[in-house]
């Protein structure tokens, strides 16, 4: 595979994504040495829901749509991470996400994502206050 961007470069876009803000030049290399970069054209199917978790994504580049029962609920764009909470939990895809254009993301396997979180302790504690305030985001919307 041809890379798409220099080492530099990866690390430059982790260092914008919020759930790795906080890691150092020598964590975001080890999270960049772990990923690897992939292309998607228009209307690729990044993950699809209630299918197994497979990779989760950091979208470096392009737009993806999320699709939760076929209606759409977001839009996401550089810097968001997806696809953790199926390698979390092992449990089925939440929603269907496609690309809207061509997508650039960093990918990472089962395997690379949890030696990431044993290896860069603050990717965990970020991650769950990630999740944290996706659970109150959604208990808003429920219950107000």
């Amino acid at each position: 595979m041809i890379p798409l961007m220099s080492k530099k470069s990866v690390t430059d876009h982790l260092a914008a994504v919020p759930l790795f803000n906080a890691c150092s030049k020598k964590e975001l290399g080890i999270i960049a040495k772990a990923s690897t970069e992939m292309s998607f054209p228009d209307g690729t199917e990044l993950m699809k829901q209630d299918q197994s978790a497979r990779e989760a994504f950091v979208l470096t580049e392009g737009t993806v749509v999320v699709k939760r029962n076929n209606r759409k609920v977001a839009e996401l764009g550089p810097g968001a991470f997806l696809g953790e909470m199926g390698l979390l939990d092992k449990g089925p895809r939440t929603a269907t996400v496609i690309a809207q254009g061509p997508v650039e993301a960093l990918v990472l396997g089962p395997r690379e994502f949890a030696g990431l979180l044993d290896e860069v302790p603050s990717i965990s504690h970020k991650l769950l206050k990630a999740l944290a305030a996706r659970i109150r985001d959604l208990d808003t919307k429920v219950y107000g």
